[in-house]
């Protein structure tokens, strides 16, 4: 019988999964806040966009950086800093909001220097879990975590939502609290193995990362699957504008919406865990990406509150499966001595699809409006599932997670 709690049985685990709950929750929190405050001050859509981008391009430049630091530094070091550095930014954007100083382009430069954090400590988070747990137990780490970050993505909004109701403050001073636990719960981690890069550093050795991921087809496949579905059909930037101005649901309903992916995805990991993925994982990931498409078309056509909400449940439920599966594949399927670097070239992959594809939401709605964006992205995420269907047949054909049960 699986043992679903079995990664924490190892102490280590249990203060990194606390610690990644606690800094998604702070991101969550800050990421409510701010888009509310800029869109309810300007009905700028097009700034939501730049809230995406400026997050994202820092882990595009630093790619190579991020990922080697992590490997050759230590991923535990590199996470704390890196939360520490989020704490500083989340409550640079308090002194703001207090000062009444809160100036778009003010917050989108402290944003920037967020997102310079985030691209450091997205490759050390995701690697160090395998250090933490023997392998038989990484499945189940994985989906801990991933549901640690799902079950923020439902709080976070709503505890953001009902603070920001009271005060900016408030919400900003509450990430800065909780970034601080994550990084105090990080450096209480006793220093975990993790095999060496021993190789000078080259131009070689700082792209190993996309060596690796280009090399393996069936790596690359999944996670450029998530990259273009997301990218297209992400619709997570426009619902302050459905929010405010179609479903007229106010903050505290902006709260709702963003946690109802949140819920569906929880709902999906609960399951998954308890009937893990033993079979058919290549069509099962395509099949959930169509899904998650179909879901994204009726959200944006949808001018009802309820269906609204139940279709965003139903897209964080598909997504959920082609993050859980990604990450499975990514993390057993990638040797230790450059987990870091491959992890960082995911993180590239990944804020393309989320903060590429926030700012990509607010540009389109800026010029189409946000209904046609997100119907035209939900359709789009359909078309993608069908092509890397054919194109990446090697994912197809996977059955099992584990490689040592595919080869």
């Amino acid at each position: 019988m699986t043992d679903r709690f079995s990664a924490f049985r190892h102490a280590a685990y249990s203060r990194y999964f606390i610690s990644r709950f606690c800094a998604s929750l702070g991101a969550q929190v800050v990421s409510v806040a701010v888009g509310w405050q800029i869109y309810d001050q300007t009905q700028n859509a097009a700034l939501l966009g730049w809230i995406g981008l400026v997050q994202f391009l820092p882990a595009l430049v630093l790619v190579v950086v991020t990922g080697v630091t992590a490997d050759r530094f230590g991923r535990r070091n590199v996470m704390g800093l890196a939360v520490l550095v989020e704490m500083g930014c989340a409550l640079a954007i308090l002194a703001l909001a207090v000062s009444e100083a809160f100036n778009p382009v003010w917050v989108l430069g402290i944003l920037t220097l967020f997102g310079v954090a985030r691209a450091f400590y997205a490759p050390a988070s995701s690697s160090l879990a395998v250090n933490l747990v023997p392998r038989e137990d990484f499945a189940n780490a994985v989906g801990w975590v991933t549901a640690s970050w799902q079950l923020a993505s439902i709080l976070g909004p709503v505890i953001g939502g009902l603070l920001y109701g009271f005060s900016a403050s408030a919400a900003y001073s509450t990430a800065g609290v909780l970034f601080l636990m994550a990084g105090l719960l990080v450096f209480a981690i006793p220093k975990p193995a993790q095999r060496g890069v021993k190789e000078p550093t080259t131009l070689s050795s700082l792209l190993g990362g996309f060596s690796y991921v280009w090399k393996e087809k069936v790596v690359l496949g999944a996670i450029s699957l998530d990259l273009f579905a997301v990218l297209l059909g992400g619709a997570v930037a426009l619902l302050p504008v459905y929010a405010r101005d179609i479903l007229e649901l106010g903050p505290s309903g902006l709260g709702l919406l963003r946690a109802a992916p949140g819920v569906g995805a929880v709902v999906m990991i609960g399951l998954i865990t308890a009937f893990p993925i033993r079979d058919h994982a290549g069509i099962i990931l395509f099949v959930s990406v169509a899904l998650f498409g179909l879901a994204t078309m009726v959200f944006g056509a949808s001018t009802l509150a309820w269906l609204s909400i139940l279709a965003l449940a139903l897209v964080g439920a598909f997504d959920m499966v082609s993050v859980y599966v990604r990450e499975v594949l990514l993390q057993l399927w990638t040797p230790d001595e450059v987990r870091g670097r491959v992890s960082a070239v995911n993180s590239v992959f990944l804020g393309a699809s989320n903060e590429l594809g926030e700012a990509r939401a607010g540009f389109m709605a800026h010029y189409l409006g946000a209904v046609v964006t997100v119907v035209a992205g939900g359709a789009a995420a359909i078309g993608v599932a069908a092509a890397w269907a054919f194109l990446f047949p090697g994912i197809r054909t996977t059955r099992q997670l584990h490689r040592d049960e595919v080869q």
